[in-house]
């Protein structure tokens, strides 16, 4: 089994082989040098799957590179892939999610940018369109900017329904579509705002990341870790029996609904992990208890955070789980987070991964 693992860093790309079933890895040398790649996706619904980068120039701006032999070659628009209309006054500081749509609707991928809109593309991610509906909705006066910006940082299409998707920004929280795109309603009941006057607003909540399917998500937010049962039409806290239930990303097992991971940090003005090792946690019970798994990472006083779409899974069985930290390193499990081995070292920040079988 060959497993190709894309690593967004804030300065290139880098992509990581390995073909003899996640064993060893070699890693490439930096694609788009000196550029933040902040958005990695995977397109598995062709003949062979398409990758997608969002590529932030510090020159040349933001733009979506698209790659169909597994990152080997990629290939960049001569103009920009996305821009807001000329009569929304607002530019493109960076592409955040890329997100393929259903099974039945080839071609359609969703990227969430910054400030915090919705996109969609009918092509495979060549040229998009503002989501207006969303973009028009009377919340976003309100949406304000999280530490690292306005930015919508998860899309969840329904697989069974294509007009039915999840979205969730910093700040703003998580919004849902029934009609396709044309209104949204915010789906926050439940999910705390301490930070706020009103500590259980309709919107507000900084949410860090949203995984799972509509049948159970998972949720991290600006401390508070939550699972729905409903769609996210409601939030139940399942944050007891970790050590802090602050982080940034959650993942869900691709087989399991029920196992979830996350990376704890000690707290909002510390970001450390939580119990000062370098620890994953998972609950295979939907919440209910939580394991800390050690087995390959440090086991030293460790400081590294990792960021919201900084680890992922991929989709072999037993599940392959990835992370990579602010310090460079990127840690890989074959055996769905039950032992560890480093991937890489002294890269730059790392700031997104995305495994894809091939």
């Amino acid at each position: 089994m060959s497993v190709v693992l894309l690593i967004g860093t804030g300065k290139g790309l880098f992509v990581a082989r390995s073909d003899d079933s996640r064993k060893t890895w070699d890693v490439s040398e930096a694609l788009f040098p000196m550029t933040g790649v902040y958005a990695v996706g995977v397109d598995p619904r062709g003949e062979r799957p398409r990758l997608l980068a969002g590529v932030s120039s510090s020159h040349f701006g933001p733009s979506v590179a698209t790659s169909d032999d597994l990152g080997v070659t990629w290939q960049e628009p001569d103009g920009p892939a996305l821009a807001f209309p000329a009569d929304t006054d607002t530019s493109l500081e960076r592409v955040w999610q890329l997100t393929p749509g259903p099974a039945d609707r080839p071609g359609r991928v969703y990227a969430g940018v910054q400030p915090s809109a919705l996109f969609v593309s009918d092509d495979g991610g060549s040229t998009f369109e503002l989501v207006r509906g969303l973009w028009e909705h009377p919340h976003r006066k309100d949406w304000g900017a999280g530490f690292g910006g306005q930015a919508i940082h998860t899309i969840l299409p329904d697989p069974a329904d294509p007009d039915r998707v999840l979205v969730a920004m910093s700040t703003g929280g998580v919004y849902r579509t029934t009609d396709g795109g044309t209104t949204w309603a915010a789906s926050n009941s439940g999910v705390k705002a301490y930070f706020l006057p009103d500590p259980w607003p309709e919107f507000g909540q900084c949410v860090h990341k949203v995984a799972g399917s509509p049948e159970r998500l998972y949720l991290q937010n600006h401390h508070g870790v939550y699972r729905s049962d409903d769609g996210g039409a409601a939030w139940t806290s399942i944050a007891d029996g970790l050590p802090s239930d602050f982080g940034f990303p959650i993942v869900v097992h691709p087989h399991r609904p029920d196992t979830v991971y996350v990376f704890p940090l000690k707290a909002d003005a510390m970001r450390f992990p939580a119990d000062g090792k370098c620890r994953v946690y998972r609950s295979d019970d939907a919440g209910a208890t939580w394991t800390a798994l050690a087995d390959g990472l440090p086991d030293t006083p460790y400081y590294p955070a990792v960021l919201r779409d900084a680890m992922c899974t991929d989709t072999a069985d037993p599940a392959g789980i990835y992370f990579g930290t602010r310090s460079g390193e990127v840690y890989a499990s074959a055996d769905d987070g039950d032992t560890w081995r480093q991937v890489a070292a002294h890269l730059p920040d790392v700031l997104c991964v995305r495994a894809v079988v091939a």
